[in-house]
């Protein structure tokens, strides 16, 4: 079967996709992506990928429509528009590559198109070359609702997208609860690349990753400043991911990085701080580890909001995890069972949580294997953590940092120095050695 895989031209939309792409290619299928942009600049597991989108600028785009609607523009840059504007920018973007994928579909006569509900370039193809079509859920918003916000948009309203014939979701339901669709894990995928290896082995103290947004603008919930300098108040290390142009003298306490895959590295650390893109937090439930959200523009407050309304719930450990792992085929073939997972079969969130997976299910979700690894969506009753108080453009006073960095560390804190204390040869750590 050959399958045309259609998002918009960003990494956060494209990513998400892939690893269903890659296990239609691993069981024999011909697969074709069709994005452009900083997405495909992103290791892609080998995919053949084609650029409908030379030179695309996310940013003009966004620029002209927000200009147009000033009032909106303000709620947009808080995260409190909804659908209003989401869907004059991206159906601004993607009449710049319609005609592009159209026309990529005709040449390609796929068998089947997928698409993402701010790609809709996808379910017009599909209308055009009469192939059926499936939308893949790939944030926290229901898809039929951003389809349909782009679809109405001035620039799409001439455009008839294809109904699809499924729906592939992904939100977990403890976190938007129950949607109509084909359930599947929500797999992270940050596009590869090299890691150093003290980031691919518990610390010896909690370790703390922050990471950015991938898309410039105001807004943009970078925490890196107020990190930094809340960073010598906190008996953390602190793992600054992709950090803003030139930074100041860093504590001591403070590393920087650059662009790692953050499937690899979260399943060994204590906490993240993130700007509050879906694919942060599903990453961050994935991994098992808690998360402190701050909001921003589009989908950030959303995300941060549904992340801090289930930990006020207390949301049932396992819920989500309703639907298959399209990568499960996959494992074995990499690391010794997916990524990030360790050879034994017992993956370093478990490890740094004294092996209550061994006898916890809460650690797991119920009915999950233990060598389910990082792939296999892990939701803890910790791990969805909390949203920090911020305006629409990061302003946060040190002292909440502070506060909110010592409140997601202190479970690890007490954790570690149980395990400290235990014998060695009972310590897990010691014993996947």
């Amino acid at each position: 079967m050959r399958v045309l895989v259609v998002s918009a031209p960003l990494p956060g939309h494209l990513l998400p996709l892939l690893p269903l792409a890659l296990a239609w290619r691993d069981a024999g299928h011909d697969v074709l992506l069709a994005s452009g942009g900083d997405a495909l600049t992103a290791d892609l597991g080998g995919l053949a990928a084609h650029d409908v989108a030379p030179g695309f600028a996310f940013g003009r785009i966004a620029g002209r429509v927000l200009l147009r609607h000033p009032l909106l523009a303000r709620r947009e840059l808080a995260g409190r528009a909804g659908t209003a504007v989401v869907g004059e920018l991206f159906g601004a973007a993607n009449a710049t590559f319609v005609d592009a994928v159209v026309g990529l579909a005709r040449r390609e006569r796929p068998d089947l198109i997928v698409y993402e509900p701010l790609g809709v370039a996808g379910g017009v193809a599909a209308e055009h070359v009469g192939v059926p079509a499936v939308l893949q859920e790939n944030n926290l918003f229901p898809a039929a609702d951003l389809v349909a916000a782009v679809a109405a948009s001035g620039p799409m309203r001439r455009h008839r997208i294809a109904a699809p014939a499924a729906t592939v979701t992904v939100s977990p339901p403890s976190l938007t609860g129950p949607r109509p669709g084909l359930p599947m894990r929500a797999v992270p995928y940050s596009g590869g690349g090299a890691v150093p290896a003290w980031l691919l082995s518990a610390g010896e103290r909690p370790r703390i990753i922050v990471s950015r947004s991938t898309v410039a603008g105001p807004g943009g919930g970078d925490p890196t400043g107020a990190i930094i300098a809340a960073a010598p108040a906190v008996d953390a290390d602190i793992v600054l991911v992709r950090p803003p142009g030139r930074l100041p003298r860093l504590p001591e306490n403070v590393r920087a990085v650059g662009r790692v895959p953050l499937d690899r590295v979260l399943p060994f650390a204590t906490a993240c701080v993130h700007h509050g893109g879906a694919g942060s937090v599903l990453g961050a439930l994935a991994a098992g580890v808690p998360q402190l959200v701050v909001p921003g523009p589009g989908d950030r407050r959303h995300n941060a909001e549904v992340v801090a309304r289930r930990r006020s719930r207390g949301g049932s450990p396992g819920d989500h995890a309703g639907g298959p792992d399209p990568a499960r085929h996959r494992r074995g073939a990499q690391d010794g069972g997916g990524r990030g997972a360790r050879r034994d079969g017992r993956d370093a969130a478990a490890l740094r949580r004294g092996d209550r997976a061994d006898r916890d299910p809460s650690v797991t979700g119920r009915g999950a294997s233990r060598d389910a690894g990082p792939a296999g969506h892990r939701e803890t009753p910790s791990s969805a953590c909390m949203m920090t108080s911020v305006t629409a453009w990061g302003w946060v006073t040190m002292t909440t940092w502070e506060a909110s960095i010592r409140v997601i560390v202190a479970p690890a804190r007490s954790a570690m120095r149980s395990t400290a204390s235990l014998p060695a040869a009972r310590s897990p750590v010691a014993t996947a050695a």
